[in-house]
């Protein structure tokens, strides 16, 4: 039995990645992902220059999972372009590395892209499309005019390899509206979900919200974002582009989580919430759970049950 998958081109030794913005802020994090057992691991999203984000407290762990409302810190485009071509050149023949943008405009995210392009990256670029938690900045990829728009600026000159992050999306509509959209490009891969935007919790005891930024709300991750996660994991994969592959995000935390991401489509699986909650051993745990899982059910492999879920009408 293997859990090897197969995506870009290339062999990873299992689907597990971290999920950007936990566990790789800087270079000594990702270190300690690259010496994990996960298959592969995606820089922290960036803005051109170095942001602080949000006023602390920020994230919050919850019974059934976190919010956050981290605001975008980074350490700048160039700190993490560095890092990516330091990492190739020591790492020539190994997986490839992911790297994630998301900038504070259209302008931005173009002027990132065409450094990308411009430099010796060989790895596989992530844009961005949907941080919900920089305020006065709406999710980009919930205007489908302006989704379009920017693809269409991306293509005409960007020529590596490039996934899309998007948020959920909550309506049947709305999916054939983005994958419409989608399809009319050579997308890599479109990974789904970023946290659901704009969640409240409140602390029982001192009647008050648990994170500073925005009066408390914040993305929601973790548990209750699961089923959100694998409908939208569903909906895309049996929408888009059979080229086009799927990252499934979103309350990930034991290897059944994992299989159900896999049997709805996804290639490849991020994981934020329990990975920030345990640390890269997590890597350990969940590919094991998940070996268990297929040994039970008879499966030598990931493709044997990738995308085959069975609705009631089957």
């Amino acid at each position: 039995m293997t859990l090897e998958t197969t995506f870009f081109n290339h062999t990873f030794a299992n689907p597990f990645m971290n999920a950007s913005g936990v566990h790789c802020m800087t270079v000594s994090e990702l270190a300690e992902l690259d010496r994990s057992s996960a298959g592969a691991f995606i820089t922290k999203s960036c803005t051109l220059t170095e942001r602080a984000g949000n006023p602390e407290p920020r994230y919050f762990d919850v019974p059934l999972g976190s919010i956050n409302s981290m605001g975008l810190p980074n350490l700048g485009f160039s700190y993490y372009l560095d890092y990516a071509l330091a990492y190739e050149k020591e790492n020539e023949g190994k997986q490839p590395l992911f790297f994630s943008i998301a900038g504070m405009s259209a302008a931005g995210n173009l002027e990132m892209l065409t450094m990308i392009e411009n430099s010796a990256f060989k790895g596989i670029t992530e844009l961005n499309l949907s941080c919900p938690n920089v305020p006065g900045k709406p999710q980009l990829a919930y205007d489908f005019d302006a989704t379009f728009d920017l693809l269409k600026q991306v293509f005409a000159r960007f020529t590596k390899p490039l996934g899309i992050k998007l948020p959920p999306y909550f309506d049947f509509a709305h999916f054939d509206q983005m994958a419409a959209i989608l399809n009319q490009f050579p997308l890599t891969y479109v990974n789904s979900i970023n946290s659901i935007g704009n969640g409240l919790y409140i602390d029982p005891k001192s009647d008050s919200v648990v994170i500073k930024p925005k009066d408390g709300f914040g993305g929601l991750g973790g548990e209750y974002v699961k089923p959100t996660a694998l409908a939208n994991v569903r909906a895309f994969y049996t929408r888009l582009n059979p080229e086009i592959k799927i990252i499934g995000t979103g309350g990930i935390r034991n290897g059944q989580d994992a299989y159900e991401h896999l049997l709805c489509g996804a290639t490849m699986l991020q994981i934020g919430t329990e990975l920030h909650k345990e640390g890269p051993a997590i890597f350990d745990r969940i590919t094991k759970e998940l070996a268990v899982i297929m040994e039970e059910k008879g499966y030598d492999s990931i493709a044997e049950f990738r995308g085959k879920l069975k609705t009631m009408n089957e």
